[in-house]
């Protein structure tokens, strides 16, 4: 079976600027996949490539074993992109800009029409359909997006910041839509800033940066890269921080009635660091963790020397 994505050393600049770097890649048939990265990164110049708006430099990009470009029309038959720009013709009704992309993808009329229907209620604006797009809210106008990759029934659907600029209730209402669609069999590729966005949806991410990625893994394996903070509650009062000789421990220190250890992978950490304790002859009467987000781990595998070496001075 082929992989729904995959890319092998994709380059792509502009001038001077290398916005793609060897860029390479995969993603599995009905996988839900995130691809996470500062701005810059890269990832709307990939998915620009994906769908044909922008011709790669080197390297190669397939979409169910098609090539981008000398197989565009079999790949870009599988794809439905929902932009994260308005880009919609304005000046017809909603249910015809709908029919008129799933014509263009060689869809009959009277199926177009059916489609059409069915993609506006399934993000749940058909009562809209025959307002411009311009006439809807802004939640609207993200929801139409979503419809209108949905009209051409797409194997694979490429999310730029679906949810971008929408609120909490919208955007949760969104992830229905979209985890059903991923439980129907549908590929998604998701790009977001919002962390949590991954963490709830994604089976695994790709953090992207300069145009390669730093890793791919789910967002549990780098949760467990990240430090972890372990917030223990003695039976005395401490004036001084024990001796603790674990591997994975980073720091030590004493929080009013609390000790507070920053270890990576803490719950893995936890019975060993309890035993050490209790054998220096302290008895732990509460132990709290803290794991570490991805949005720490994000951060610290995109930071530059440069802000590394602020953070560590300001850390002094």
């Amino acid at each position: 079976m082929e992989p729904a994505i995959r890319t092998d050393g994709l380059r792509k600049s502009y001038g001077d600027v290398v916005a793609l770097d060897g860029l390479t890649f995969e993603v599995d048939e009905g996988e839900f996949f995130g691809l996470l990265g500062p701005n810059g990164a890269g990832k709307t110049t990939f998915i620009n490539v994906l769908v044909g708006l922008v011709r790669k430099d080197g390297g190669t990009a397939e979409v169910f074993g098609f090539d981008v470009e000398t197989e565009y029309q079999e790949a870009r038959d599988r794809i439905g992109l929902a932009p994260q720009e308005f880009n919609v013709d304005r000046f017809f009704p909603i249910h015809e800009v709908l029919e008129h992309k799933a014509g263009y993808h060689g869809v009959p009329s009277d199926e177009a029409e059916r489609r059409a229907e069915e993609a506006l209620k399934t993000v749940g604006i058909y009562d809209k359909r025959d307002t411009r797009f311009d006439w809807l809210s802004g939640g609207m106008k993200r929801r139409f997006l979503l419809a209108r990759a949905l009209v051409t029934d797409p194997d694979l659907l490429i999310l730029d910041e679906p949810t971008a600029g929408v609120d909490v209730q919208l955007r949760r209402d969104l992830w229905g839509v979209i985890e059903r669609l991923n439980a129907e069999g549908t590929t998604i590729l998701l790009t977001t800033h919002y962390i949590e966005e991954a963490e709830r949806l994604c089976d695994r991410v790709a953090i992207v940066d300069s145009g390669r990625v730093v890793e791919v893994a789910t967002p549990d394996d780098l949760r467990s890269r990240g430090t972890d903070q372990l917030y223990l509650t003695l039976d005395e009062t401490l004036d001084a921080v024990p001796d603790i000789d674990l591997d994975g421990v980073v720091e030590a220190r004493v929080d009013g009635d609390s000790l507070v250890v920053t270890a990576q992978g803490g719950s893995r950490l936890a019975p060993s660091l309890l035993r050490e304790l209790e054998y220096e002859g302290y008895e732990v009467t509460n132990l709290d963790i803290r794991r570490a987000s991805l949005e720490e781990v994000f951060v610290d595998m995109t930071r530059t020397d440069d802000e590394a070496e602020q953070l560590g001075a300001i850390h002094q």
